[in-house]
């Protein structure tokens, strides 16, 4: 293995290198720096994510990302603004890594701050990051999130759609897929985005003919989110916190949110992402 750059932690699982997360990203404001796990890869060795890609810059693999904390931008990108749309303002946030409390090859766990445009910190994070073998196929990644309100005033979480743009509910733990021609989204409500797209449910799968990723929440809050789901124009999946209504934290008040994503070498059907759900859950 590759000795990882500086600011670069890898993750493997049964002797295989399965992720790399970047804890020091140098990216540029306007994609709102942050924290990110690319590539990440199925036990075969096939990369499931991608990293500013053309069509969208400001998204990178996994990661934890809102449009709008408090006015600020943690997502990257235009932000969206009620009555007018999609602009580009000077409010773009930084995640930025304080501390490890754990750092090996099997798991991560470490302190952030989310500071805002103006250098001031809004959020104080804890983040546990695990993976764990599932069969000689798949393996489970875990990304779990507390968020601490560091400020002494109320903080607002809000999605697009909150502020008017229809079916745009997306911001917490978001996949970026890596460029795929054939992919199925397959869900307990039927195949396809529409079925399962704001709806919140056990599990969402996208699956292809090399490799498939099954995503379903890790605890009964993360259960009530909703999901945002793409494959029109990219692949994307989002664990929703605040969907249709901005979600609001009082001073020193927290959120804990988990999602786990297990990567399987090969396509899933509905009735074994079903049972594989069941049982890594």
């Amino acid at each position: 293995m590759r000795v990882p750059p500086k600011g670069v932690a890898v993750l493997s699982v049964s002797g295989h290198e399965v992720a790399r997360y970047v804890w020091q990203a140098e990216l540029p404001l306007s994609s709102s720096p942050r924290p990110y796990l690319h590539p990440v890869r199925t036990l075969g060795g096939r990369t499931v994510t991608d990293a500013a890609p053309d069509s969208h810059s400001h998204q990178y693999g996994i990661s934890v990302a809102f449009p709008d904390i408090d006015g600020c931008n943690f997502w990257g990108g235009r932000t969206f603004v009620a009555g007018h749309g999609p602009a580009w303002l000077n409010n773009h946030g930084q995640e930025v890594h304080r501390r490890w409390l754990r750092r090996a090859g099997s798991g991560l766990a470490h302190l952030l701050d989310w500071v805002g445009a103006d250098e001031s910190v809004l959020l104080r994070e804890r983040r546990v990051i695990g993976c764990r073998a599932v069969d000689s196929a798949a393996w489970a990644l875990s990304v779990h999130t507390q968020l601490t309100n560091a400020t002494e005033r109320p903080l607002t979480v809000c999605s697009p759609a909150a502020k008017g743009r229809i079916g745009a509910g997306y911001g917490g733990f978001f996949w970026r897929g890596s460029a795929e021609p054939h992919a199925t989204v397959l869900s307990p409500f039927g195949e396809g985005v529409e079925p399962i797209h704001g709806r919140a449910a056990d599990w969402v799968a996208v699956t292809t003919n090399s490799w498939s990723l099954l995503f379903l929440p890790g605890d009964a809050a993360t259960a009530r989110d909703r999901w945002f789901v793409r494959a029109r124009d990219y692949l994307g999946v989002c664990s929703a916190l605040a969907w249709d209504e901005p979600l609001t934290l009082a001073p020193g008040g927290s959120i804990a949110r988990q999602v786990i994503t297990v990567v399987v070498d090969g396509p899933l059907d509905p009735e074994v992402a079903a049972k594989l759900a069941r049982s890594v859950a």
